[in-house]
C-alpha cells in the first residue's frame, strides 16, 4: 500500500497548500480516521482525513468544468467577497478555480474538485499555453507587436517570448506560457497602452468556443484525456492558489 505525508495528501485534495496544511495540523484541526493527527503522519488512500470537521477525502467523482467568466466576477473561493466565482456558479458540489482571471477580464477558466490536476496545470515552467484576445486604447504599431512578442520588463523580470498577432487597429491576440500577476495589462502599460478589454480564448488544448458568458460545461472525454497527457510530465506545485 502506498503512503503519503499528511500535508501532501491534504494539498492534493485542493483544500489548501502543504504549508497551510501543516499549520492546521499543528493547531489540532486535522483528524485521520477520527483521531487528531500529528505532523509527519503518513496516510494511505484508505484513510479518512477531516479538516475542521469536514471530510476532504470522501470518495467522489472528479469534476472538470470549462466556465466562461463574466467581467466583474472575482476568482476566489472566499464566499465573503461579493461577486465571488463560487457563489456565481452555484454548483451543487464543492469546486474551485484553477488559477485566476482578474476581475475586469472575461473568458475561459477551469473549475474542478481535483487538487492534483490543479497543481500540475499551475506549474508555470510546464509551458502550458493560454490564448487571449486583447483590445487597447489606441492604435497598435508594428513596434508594439514586436516588443510584446520579444519580452517586456515587468515585476523584476522580463516576460518570456510569446506569439503576438495583430487583428485590427486596436486589437491583438497573444499566447502566453507563463502567468505573472496581471501580466498582459502590465506589459501593455509598460509600452504606453491601456487594456480596455481582455478575454481568454483557450487554455492548453481546451478552447472557449461558443460557450456563452456566465455558462459552464463539462470537459469532453477527449479534452480530458488530451489535457492529462499534456500534464503527464508536469511536476506538482504546492503553492496556494
Amino acid at each position: 500500500m502506498e503512503y503519503t505525508r499528511l500535508n501532501k495528501a491534504i494539498a492534493e485534495t485542493g483544500y489548501c497548500s502543504r504549508r497551510e496544511a501543516d499549520k492546521l495540523i499543528e493547531r489540532g484541526k486535522v483528524k485521520v480516521n477520527g483521531k487528531t493527527a500529528d505532523l509527519g503522519v503518513k496516510v494511505s488512500r484508505e484513510d479518512e482525513i477531516s479538516v475542521n470537521g469536514f471530510v476532504v477525502t470522501k470518495t467522489k467523482k472528479s469534476i472538470y468544468l470549462a466556465f466562461n467568466k463574466p467581467v466583474g466576477i472575482t476568482c476566489t473561493t472566499d464566499l465573503r467577497i461579493k461577486g465571488n466565482i463560487i457563489s456565481y456558479i452555484n454548483y451543487p458540489e464543492r469546486i474551485f478555480p484553477i488559477g485566476r482571471l482578474d476581475k475586469p477580464s472575461e473568458g475561459l477558466i477551469f473549475m474542478t474538485n481535483d487538487g492534483d490536476i490543479v497543481n500540475k496545470i499551475l506549474r508555470s515552467r510546464n509551458n502550458h499555453e493560454k490564448e487571449y484576445v486583447v483590445s487597447v486604447n489606441k492604435k497598435i504599431t508594428a513596434g508594439f507587436i514586436k516588443k510584446m512578442g520579444n519580452g517586456v520588463p515587468i515585476l523584476d523580470t522580463v516576460t518570456k517570448k510569446c506569439e503576438v498577432k495583430q487583428i485590427n487597429n486596436k486589437t491583438f491576440k497573444i499566447i502566453l506560457t507563463q502567468g505573472l500577476n496581471r501580466q498582459i495589462r502590465r506589459m501593455c502599460e509598460y509600452l504606453g497602452y491601456e487594456v480596455v478589454a481582455l478575454k481568454r480564448l483557450r487554455i492548453m488544448n481546451i478552447p472557449l468556443g461558443n460557450l456563452k458568458v456566465g455558462k459552464y460545461r463539462s470537459f469532453t472525454k477527449k479534452e480530458l484525456r488530451d489535457l492529462l497527457a499534456l500534464c503527464e510530465d508536469s511536476q506538482k506545485t504546492y503553492d496556494s492558489f
